[in-house]
């Protein structure tokens, strides 16, 4: 039996390490997880340096964080104490690997870390607004409110976002529905009505002949389409991963009719959420704008900010500077002019937030009202057009039996 060094965590978040014997690193390591540790860590020589780490496996989601959040927020707004109220998360927590997280953050923090500084150890779930948002908090002692916005931000902006999803939902099925319709009929319809034609010995209308054809063009050069199609798929993504492709990718998803008016409107209602909640709680605007640049989703928009951080830093205020991008609507240009106005630029961001947001559902519902009955049209003229030209080619094997 060999000697082995191990690294591991306890339920608690508390890091634990020593040796054990065994015959191979894997029998060690279900030894740890029967005495209820997690292995980070099993070998033969002992490990330089240890640092818990949150499982890759699986990976803390939205819903988690938000989960996370809410909770901070009803026990600190209760006035139960910081690593109070981030074990009792901890262990409402049912997720595993966010279990994890929140034992790490509670580790941190008892260490002597700020809880700010804690959370921006993993960047993954907690984004550079999240974290300057709490950062603010502690400074002014009041961290509850901080996270009761926070709350209300991912709340919005998760509710956003599942609207989006489930509104393309039945499109989308409706795409894959049709496409395998097609692949189903060419591939095994088809080939057995030419078989049908081969031994009835008779002359195939011609409609009907180009779709035989097609259906063993599709046949015999499948692989090829596959290869092809799977190809242009890893070229379009390795060119939306450069800087180019990816402005390249994010212009032409704007100039989409109707989709890229939903798209630019989320973006406006992401952008001006994330800024009434940094501004409302005294982060400085230019840094507000270059935490809330990080969180767009579109690129093209995203670098249009730089423009706008010039333009504040040159005494031309917010409302201009974004006017002059061209890439926000119109509307959000005048009231960020009136929030400057009346110097409740925060309260304006916010209220920005709840119009483009109601807009970004219905500019969503007006693309799938258009996207559905299209679909369904071209699918309905593909299938109805091969099973005619079936019919055509059955009516011409009767005539040839009479």
């Amino acid at each position: 039996m060999a000697t082995f060094h191990f690294k591991a965590v306890a339920a608690d978040g508390s890091a634990r390490s020593g040796t054990l014997h065994g015959e191979t690193e894997r029998e060690i390591a279900r030894e740890l997880m029967r005495q209820g540790l997690t292995p980070l860590y099993v070998g033969s020589q002992k490990a330089q340096s240890f640092e818990l780490r949150l499982p890759r496996f699986g990976g803390p989601g939205r819903k988690d964080v938000l989960f996370f959040t809410q909770e901070l927020s009803t026990l600190l707004n209760a006035g139960v104490p910081l690593d109070r109220a981030l074990g009792i998360t901890a262990e409402l927590t049912e997720k595993k690997e966010f279990r994890f997280l929140v034992n790490d953050v509670l580790r941190l923090v008892k260490g002597g870390k700020s809880l700010g500084d804690s959370l921006a150890t993993h960047p993954a779930q907690f984004s550079e607004l999240y974290v300057n948002m709490v950062r603010a908090g502690e400074a002014s002692g009041s961290l509850a409110q901080i996270f009761e916005r926070l709350a209300s931000f991912e709340e919005s902006r998760d509710e956003l976002r599942n609207y989006i999803v489930s509104s393309m939902v039945y499109p989308i099925l409706l795409v894959l529905v049709g496409i395998a319709s097609v692949f189903v009929l060419m591939n095994f319809v088809v080939p057995k009505f030419a078989k049908a034609f081969a031994d009835a010995r008779i002359e195939v209308p011609g409609p009907t002949m180009v779709m035989i054809e097609i259906s063993r063009v599709f046949q015999d050069y499948t692989w090829i389409f596959l290869i092809i199609i799977g190809s242009l798929i890893f070229a379009h993504r390795y060119y939306v991963n450069t800087a180019e492709g990816r402005i390249w990718w994010d212009t032409l998803k704007l100039r989409i009719p109707v989709l890229g008016d939903a798209l630019r409107k989320a973006e406006t209602a992401r952008f001006a959420r994330s800024m009434g909640t940094l501004v409302a709680n005294s982060v400085p605007l230019v840094q507000s704008i270059q935490i809330a640049r990080n969180i767009l989703e579109n690129k093209l928009m995203a670098r249009s900010l730089d423009s706008v951080v010039t333009g504040i830093k040159r005494g031309e205020g917010i409302a201009g500077p974004i006017r002059k991008t061209n890439l926000f609507p119109p509307l959000a240009g005048h009231l960020l002019m009136v929030g400057e106005e009346t110097g409740a630029l925060d309260a304006m961001f916010l209220r920005m937030a709840e119009i483009y947001e109601t807009e970004t559902k219905a500019a969503v519902k007006r693309f799938t009202a258009l996207f559905e009955p299209l679909v369904i049209l071209v699918m309905g003229i593909v299938v109805g057009a091969l099973i005619l030209t079936m019919l055509l080619g059955i009516t011409s094997i009767n005539e040839a039996a009479l």
